[in-house]
């Protein structure tokens, strides 16, 4: 199966340009699956709570939804994205896979990140796991998810083959962490990064791009550069993350030895 990343500098409180290039750029895109980035319609660097209100959207519901939906449809993939999720009173980081029969899942970011504690409610959904076309199994994480292993290993543990990661990423050790995420788990990772600096309220952001697709040893298979805005594509087989061997005596998981583990 064809898997990528899409990576772009979305503009803050702009919901109709971000929405025109994630257009852009997915409208002739050929792939199973692509991952876009954490809060790619709204921007990351809110001052206050009324902003975030103005950005975001009802799971299943809103432009961006029922836009990347479409898109999902007509070109017969798979969509994870990152947005400002509203329910009810709360707001939640969160991301959505979209299928293209219409089946759709979302996932509430579990670590909050700095200044996203001042707007959004921590994640509620936990970690799941979701099957996709020919059987393949997904997981999400969003962002700062990838500084606890246990995320990344909850779902391997629940059977991702891929697991999808939207990001806002602004710290310089993540796509390395990455790496490892994917070598302990033995699973594909797709990180999808944004670009670009962000300056509102007196706060200053910079984000790192350098978005990267990795296989089951950790291995980047294509990756981006830190202005690039387009998107990556590799084929694998998800079924190569089925195989948890490190040598011939040893498994990944069949190793592990949780009762002197303390979580």
């Amino acid at each position: 199966m064809k898997i990528s990343a899409l990576q772009f500098a979305p503009r803050l409180l702009d919901k109709e340009y971000n929405l025109k290039k994630m257009k852009q750029l997915l409208s002739v895109l050929k792939t199973d699956l692509v991952v876009l980035p954490e809060l790619c319609n709204s921007g990351y660097v809110f001052a206050n709570k009324e902003e975030v209100f103005s950005v975001a959207e009802e799971a299943g519901k809103g432009e961006t939804y029922f836009a990347l939906s479409e898109i999902a449809s007509c070109n017969n993939c798979n969509i994870v994205y990152g947005y400002p999720e509203l329910d009810g009173n709360n707001l939640y980081n969160s991301c959505m896979l979209i299928m293209p029969d219409g089946r759709f899942y979302n996932y509430r970011k579990t670590h909050l990140f700095n200044r996203e504690k001042l707007f959004f409610s921590p994640g509620d959904t936990g970690f799941q796991v979701f099957t996709i076309l020919n059987g393949v199994k997904i997981g999400m994480m969003i962002c700062f998810d990838w500084q606890f292993p246990e995320a990344a290993r909850t779902l391997a543990l629940l059977g991702a083959q891929i697991i999808c990661h939207p990001a806002n990423l602004v710290l310089p050790w993540c796509q390395q962490a990455m790496k490892t995420r994917c070598l302990e788990n033995r699973v594909f990772a797709v990180t999808a990064n944004r670009i670009g600096t962000e300056i509102n309220a007196g706060e200053t952001v910079s984000f790192t791009g350098q978005s990267q697709i990795l296989n089951t040893r950790g291995e980047v298979l294509s990756s981006l550069s830190v202005s690039e805005e387009r998107t990556i594509t590799v084929e694998i087989n998800p079924e190569e993350a089925n195989d948890k061997t490190v040598t011939e005596r040893n498994d990944a998981f069949k190793d592990r030895r949780p009762e002197f583990y303390k979580l």
